[in-house]
């Protein structure tokens, strides 16, 4: 995913002068290919994240597009500030891209996991906040980067994730994707939880329970229209992302649904990280183990959520 993202910005360059590439504490070698050959477009910063937060906020008034590319930590705990001001409050057209969204960084530890970026991003009005599935699903969203009004945070992956979307749904900002049709429950999902998701689904369809799966790559602004039309037949719904409780899309899920009066009640439960930094250090997938994000806990979830359900409309006494 990390490099699909990095090969499009260069594409895009090619065949658009407004178009530029900031970068910031990067390998040596990422994106030669920009730098040799439009090397009035490519800038190689260092680490001073406030300063170029700034930079590519004056060359969006003048009319370019820039992307910015670093760890996701440092581009939006490190420079809150200009973010809000310099692209928040001038609703500016800069493409912020985080590498390593979650807890793709674990070997290094709870300065460099992004455990709470997303809650970070919603809090700034006129933030776009995007979370790719797959590399393929990148190839769909980027080119639509370009003529967005307004400024965008991109969360990567750490790439050569399982390719689970297709193109058989058309990929627009601002919309969910219905992954999969369920009459009994729900789970709304993001990045690459998807996987699990999708994989908790069909084991429950084997169990006889109709699953629904709800992508939704954009958690700012946030489908809501979506998530009423599958939420509705559902009795029981889970969100599920590689973020904390607070902040994410199972908060925002949550305010849209306690505010939805629904005829019929729902039973609703989030499955992300515990509001605590990441005690453990490891790889992705042993800490995204160790929380309990995966598709085995979602399936539990949702069983225990029915029944209870279940019970709820049946006297103890019967």
């Amino acid at each position: 995913m990390r490099q699909t993202c990095l090969d499009m910005i260069y594409e895009l360059a090619k065949s658009d002068e407004r178009v530029f590439y900031i970068g910031s504490d990067l390998g040596i070698g990422t994106l030669d290919n920009f730098k040799t050959e439009m090397p009035d477009r490519f800038f190689m910063e260092g680490i001073s994240e406030a300063n170029i937060i700034s930079m590519a906020a004056g060359l969006a008034l003048e009319g370019q597009i820039p992307y910015v590319n670093t760890i996701a930590t440092f581009i939006t705990r490190r420079c809150y500030e200009q973010v809000l001001l310099d692209l928040g409050l001038h609703n500016t057209n800069v493409r912020l891209i985080g590498n390593g969204g979650g807890l793709v960084y674990a070997p290094l530890g709870p300065t460099h996991e992004a455990t709470e970026d997303i809650a970070i991003m919603r809090a700034i009005p006129n933030m776009t906040i995007i979370a790719p599935a797959d590399a393929e699903e990148m190839k769909r969203l980027m080119p639509l980067t370009v003529d967005h009004h307004g400024p965008i945070y991109i969360r990567l992956a750490k790439g050569y994730d399982p390719i689970v979307t297709n193109n058989g749904s058309p990929f627009q900002i601002g919309k969910g994707i219905e992954m999969k049709e369920g009459s009994e429950a729900l789970v709304i999902t993001t990045g690459i939880t998807l996987k699990h998701a999708l994989d908790s689904a069909h084991d429950l369809d084997k169990l006889g329970i109709s699953t629904g799966v709800l992508h939704m790559p954009t958690i700012k602004p946030l489908d809501e229209e979506a998530i009423m039309k599958a939420a509705s037949p559902v009795s029981a719904i889970v969100t599920l992302e590689e973020h904390s409780l607070i902040g994410g899309l199972g908060s925002a899920t949550a305010e849209l649904i306690a505010e939805a009066n629904f005829t019929v009640s729902k039973r609703f439960k989030r499955i992300a990280l515990p509001d605590s930094f990441p005690d453990q250090y490891g790889s992705q997938d042993s800490l995204l183990t160790r929380y309990g994000i995966t598709s085995t806990v979602v399936s539990q979830t949702i069983m225990q959520l029915l029944n209870n359900t279940t019970n709820a409309k049946t006297p103890a006494h019967l």
